[in-house]
């Protein structure tokens, strides 16, 4: 039997949407100094229209005002709303609004509400995410977002945007370093993934607790990190997905967003889990973001999510079957046109922003910030680096990385402020720089090998710059190899043996690559990985390497070897099965070799870490409410747990205790650092990790400085743990808190 349609169905998707404008008013218009933005019941609507309409009544709550809205539509002007181009309703004085809007890392072309063919022609363009969560810094995040927010704010209030609806961030979690669109996430780790979002979301959507600056949008729930591998495609791949992986990994960060962060959007993926298209799922739309969580917004889809339910994934028989299905479940805008083809500016705190609040000097220095806080520096043999720029005779820079400006942005962008390459940067200490690309792209088929070795023979210190780009990676396309393409590692190896002394070799990728060759080979006195570094990449490397900026940035992904291409893309299971052979994914289940560890990072500086004991309780205070719960022996292991969902919020809260690090820096340099704490059980089975992230806290240490880091612990979310059927349990007895090798044994039993 085919689904239908009905007209309540429509009105409602059609509430929650205008709920949403006008419970952010801001959303509906500004005051613009170019021209102000069309809004219902605003000065450029028919007064005649919309005179004494309760829709137009400031004084009534909002929901109000969009339930008498939505009661006067007809049915087939509720449809024409469902899809990301809106038209507009002449006879209520409703504008037309573009939804589909990018800001992963900036504001960008992407989507189709944005322009720069006014006043503003450029706008700041901030390094890939995979490289901003490298600096492990919330408040970097935070300020971030904050920009971008007001960038488009102003975009909009010059009349340059057609929607404020922001479909970012991207929160999946970086299960497989072939993914093409790792490189736009927050890594591997649900707990920085988490706190990534919401700093980012708080940013975007502004301070104010009555007008949201922009709408943020959390995507792709749930559990999508596939392009196109294998004959596979993101279209008709049914991830297979453990109760347990979904609570304890994928739907992690897409809570935290909604719950802590106050995402006003979720977008769900293309991907089927376990036999439902995310789009038409019910459980996962309606009853975990919208009941569960409480998202107070709306759903959209991937772009023609609802489309290939029928197309590609053959889920419903007809088109009308996949729009019923589709809104039945929760869904409330389609990126597309499929729903409405197949279903039957007030004055406020973000008005005066304008051109002159794009590309300013501040945001320009928060993309050199950003960019230079997140280098990883991977390798720095008898410390090569930091160069001293007056004993640099010359430079040669070689690479086909090195002068191109287009490949320091990633995906997702838009014209950038500026554009400093690499070459550019190193010009800026060293005069005497001699440029050689040695491969006309980075697929690299051929390499001038001959003339770099020459070049690197007689310069007085040689960069190499080399890595990916988006003909690698990227939406729509997946990697089959961890090595660097083509003829890249020929290259690398001939010009390091033609140097005089070590070369330093800075990679530009979004995802991890297996440069084993370069770990060992002595003649590569030190590595970089610099992600894809935003408009003032350039400089930003270029600082690093001559010393004045000391490199504080983490590994926010494993890096595997080549031999880890072995696994099928498609097996989705977190967690190593030795009987198999299957290794796990991440750091906290990967089972085997690696090139570099999750969290690895080195810096000019020495520093110090301990957890302090004096002062803090052994046992988690309070724990005498426990006393009252039922605890249940797990037969598998035979160990007593208490459940989460017994001791109950206020409990929880109850729960609740500091930890101190102490940290000190112990020179030469002053710099960041980050501490990044983490939870070990007595042992590994029954599905716990063998260690998991609980915080991270950066600070800005001189020489000589120590500073103490408060950590909150809360047992309900640090010192749980995901059993098979998803249900969180927190085992009595042993837990450690760890700080690289110091631990804090914390007892958890009334």
């Amino acid at each position: 039997m085919a689904a239908c349609l009905s007209y309540k169905d429509a009105g409602a998707v059609v509430q929650t949407l205008l709920l949403l404008l006008l419970t952010a008013p801001s959303l509906l218009g500004a005051v613009a100094r170019a021209a102000d933005p069309p809004f219902s019941c605003g000065p450029s609507s028919s007064s005649a229209t919309t005179q004494g309409q309760g829709f137009c009544d400031a004084a009534r709550p909002a929901a109000e005002r969009a339930a008498d809205l939505v009661s006067r539509l007809t049915l087939a002007e509720k449809v024409s709303q469902l899809g990301d181009e809106a038209p507009g309703v002449p006879r209520l004085g409703v504008p037309p609004y573009k939804w589909w809007n990018e800001a992963l890392h900036g504001l960008a072309t992407s989507g189709k509400g944005l322009h720069f063919n006014g006043a503003v022609r450029r706008a700041t363009s901030f390094p890939q995410v995979s490289l901003t969560a490298a600096a492990f810094d919330d408040d970097l995040w935070f300020r971030i977002g904050q920009a971008i927010g007001r960038e488009t704010r102003a975009l909009y209030n010059m009349g340059q945007a057609e929607g404020l609806t922001m479909w970012s961030p991207n929160v999946n979690i970086y299960r497989d370093p072939r993914w093409g669109r790792g490189q736009e996430t927050p890594g591997e780790d649900p707990t920085t993934a988490s706190r990534y979002g919401v700093a980012f979301v708080k940013g975007l959507q502004g301070n104010s607790t009555s007008l949201l600056q922009t709408s943020a949008c959390c995507k792709h729930a749930t559990a999508y990190d596939l392009e196109d591998w294998n004959g596979v495609a993101r279209y008709n791949f049914d991830a297979k997905v453990t109760a347990q992986d979904l609570e304890d990994t994928y739907n992690v960060p897409f809570r935290s967003c909604v719950v802590d962060g106050g995402a006003s959007c979720v977008m769900c993926a293309y991907t089927g889990i376990n036999g439902v298209p995310a789009c038409a799922n019910a459980d996962l739309l309606t009853k975990t973001v919208k009941g569960d969580w409480g998202l107070d917004g709306y759903i959209a889809s991937d772009c023609d999510a609802v489309a290939i339910m029928r197309d590609a994934q053959r889920y419903a028989q007809t088109p009308e079957d996949a729009v019923a299905l589709a809104l039945k479940a929760g869904l409330d805008i389609d990126c597309g046109a499929y729903m409405q083809q197949h279903a039957v500016a007030r004055t406020n705190i973000y008005g005066s922003l304008g051109a002159a609040d794009i590309c300013t000097p501040e945001h320009r220095s928060l993309a050199l910030d950003a960019a230079q806080d997140g280098i990883v520096l991977l390798k720095n043999d008898a410390g090569i680096l930091p160069l001293d720029r007056a004993a640099v005779a010359s430079t040669a820079v070689i690479g086909p990385n090195a002068n191109n400006p287009g490949l320091l942005i990633g995906n997702y962008f838009g014209p950038p402020c500026e554009s400093i390459t690499p070459l550019q940067g190193i010009q800026g200490y060293v005069k005497d720089t001699r440029f050689l690309a040695g491969c006309g792209m980075a697929a690299c088929p051929t390499a001038t090998t001959d003339q770099a070795a020459t070049l690197a023979s007689t310069s007085d210190y040689v960069f190499l710059f080399v890595g990916l780009s988006q003909q690698q990676e990227s939406e729509g396309r997946d990697r089959t190899s961890l090595l660097l393409p083509g003829e890249q590692q020929s290259l690398i190896t001939a010009v390091a043996d033609a140097a005089k002394r070590p070369v330093i070799l800075v990679l530009l990728t979004g995802g991890p690559v297996d440069v084993t060759f370069a770990q060992t080979n002595p003649k590569i006195g030190a590595i970089l990985w610099a992600g894809y570094p935003g408009q003032a990449g350039g400089l930003a490397i270029a600082r690093v390497l001559f010393g004045d900026h000391n490199p504080g940035g983490r590994l926010p992904v494993t890096w595997y070897p080549e031999e880890f291409t072995k696994v099928p893309m498609t097996d989705m299971r977190m967690h190593a099965d030795p009987a198999t052979g299957y290794p796990g994914r991440s750091y906290r289940f990967y089972q085997g070799p690696t090139v570099y560890k999750f969290g690895y990072g080195l810096s000019y500086s020495s520093y110090s870490r301990r957890l302090v004991t004096s002062g803090v309780s052994m046992r988690p205070p309070n724990t005498d409410l426990l006393a009252g719960l039922n605890t249940m022996l797990t037969v598998e292991e035979g160990i007593a747990s208490y459940h989460v969902d017994q001791i109950g919020g206020e409990g929880c809260e109850q729960l609740k205790f500091p930890a101190v690090v102490e940290v000190e820096n112990h020179g030469p340099m002053d710099g960041k650092h980050s501490v990044l704490m983490y939870l070990r059980w007595p042992n590994a089975t029954g599905g716990r990790p063998s260690r998991q992230l609980i915080g991270f806290r950066r600070q800005h240490l001189k020489v000589g400085e120590k500073a103490s880091l408060k950590f909150d612990i809360s047992p309900c979310e640090h010192l749980s743990r995901v059993r098979e059927d998803g249900n969180k349990v927190i085992d009595r007895g042993s837990h450690f808190l760890m700080v690289d090798k110091h631990e804090l044994e914390i007892r958890f039993e009334a």
